[in-house]
């Protein structure tokens, strides 16, 4: 039974998302927004094929991003009125009232589900996060179960929820730790083997 975790993943509206890829889809806006699309869809695609993933929720405000993760079977909630992925999360986290929670960010297109796996089980239930690659953000935040998920996304997060008693957990998972936010991240995930729908989305990336 996939009963151990459920997921929150933050997306943001297509026209607002990942805004240093623009030039990976030569400035196109449709093209772009397909891509921004695309990263969360084989994110959470990934998640969903996770057996210690019972349920994986987007926090989105974006008609489009929720059809498709309804497609995928998965419920979307509508961001709150305070701004901020911190605040998406803890409302996030609030609405599911689950008995354990994770945070998962939603641009790892090359993520595989047994890494994903990997990585909830070295967590051995404690409140825990996984760093991205250069080891300064975070990819994955676990509350440890009946805890507080305490969010600290932004500009060094990996410090502050280290600071706030977070575990650190690290890996041979380069797929998890691999977030894409420009043209070598992207670069980087196409070499480790990207997912079906981000491959489709740059076709002149793979072929």
């Amino acid at each position: 039974m996939r009963d151990e975790i459920d997921l929150v993943v933050p997306v943001k509206t297509l026209d607002r998302a990942k805004t240093r890829l623009t030039s990976a889809t030569g400035g196109d806006p449709v093209s772009h927004a397909a891509l921004a699309l695309a990263l969360a869809l084989d994110t959470v695609s990934a998640a969903i094929a996770t057996p210690g993933v019972r349920r994986v929720v987007t926090i989105t405000s974006d008609p489009a991003v929720a059809s498709e993760m309804a497609a995928l079977g998965v419920e979307s909630l509508p961001e709150p009125v305070e701004p901020g992925l911190n605040a998406a999360l803890k409302h996030g986290a609030r609405t599911l009232r689950s008995s354990r929670i994770g945070a998962l960010q939603a641009d790892l297109p090359a993520l595989r589900p047994d890494e994903l796996q990997a990585a909830l089980e070295a967590s051995a239930g404690r409140r825990a996060f996984v760093p991205d690659r250069q080891g300064t953000g975070t990819t994955l935040l676990l509350a440890a179960p009946g805890g507080e998920l305490d969010p600290r996304f932004g500009v060094g997060s990996a410090g502050h929820h280290r600071v706030s008693g977070a575990v650190a957990l690290i890996g041979a998972w380069p797929s998890l730790r691999c977030d894409v936010d420009t043209e070598e991240d992207l670069r980087l995930a196409l070499m480790l083997g990207l997912g079906t729908h981000t491959a489709n989305a740059l076709p002149a990336w793979t072929t």
